[in-house]
């Protein structure tokens, strides 16, 4: 009797620790797995913040280089707008200038040019007299005194011609020839031989002078 209570009370003492330990093994992995969960959430919610942020810098970044280059493209065509008017006006203005070849006054269709515009600049407050000097038997020729604006193309001239030479002379023609010049106007009221009269016979001086 007293050993099968032995034996009763031996298994219920084995079955207690038993449980024990099955209770004692599930609660840390129970612990483990809530640390695990907490971290994964924080991972995540760590990624989302990073990934909203990262998302609102770029989209911030792009924005602002969006809104700089709209700002950047409005000026260039505001500049563009501005010089084109500013060119479009200068070429419109009417070049008022008028020649004597001696004591002969010359009624020259003037080049609307940068040239033409500064040689206008140069008698603008008083005439401009430049000495000529035969040369070739087809034109004169002579210094201006400083060096003008100059696109010089290779050209084939007329009787009548006025054309810069090298920045800082003033060719006048009354035979032909071709070289690099910038053109500055031609005489339209004179014949060849009329040209030829005024500037063949010796060396002459021509006067610039603006019109009032």
């Amino acid at each position: 009797m007293y050993r099968y209570r032995a034996i009763l009370l031996c298994a219920l003492l084995i079955a207690m620790l038993s449980a024990c330990a099955s209770s004692q093994n599930e609660q840390p992995r129970s612990t483990a797995s809530s640390v695990s969960e907490i971290k994964s959430e924080m991972t995540t919610d760590n990624y989302s913040s990073k990934s909203e942020n990262t998302d609102a810098v770029i989209s911030g970044d792009t924005a602002d280089g969006s809104t700089k280059q709209a700002t950047s493209t409005e000026k260039d065509v505001s500049e563009i707008l501005e010089e084109s008017v500013s060119e479009q006006e200068r070429e419109e203005e009417d070049i008022m200038m008028e020649l004597k070849i001696g004591d002969t006054p010359v009624n020259v269709e003037w080049e609307n040019n940068d040239s033409v515009r500064a040689l206008a600049q140069l008698c603008k407050d008083e005439p401009l007299t430049v000495g000529l000097s035969m040369y070739g038997g087809f034109e004169q020729v002579g210094y201006i005194g400083e060096s003008l604006p100059r696109n010089d193309i290779g050209t084939t001239t007329s009787a009548g011609d006025i054309v810069l030479y090298s920045g800082d002379q003033v060719v006048v023609f009354y035979g032909s020839n071709s070289w690099a010049y910038t053109r500055l106007g031609h005489i339209t009221d004179k014949s060849d031989d009329e040209l030829a009269q005024l500037l063949g016979s010796g060396d002459v001086s021509v006067t610039f002078s603006q019109i009032d």
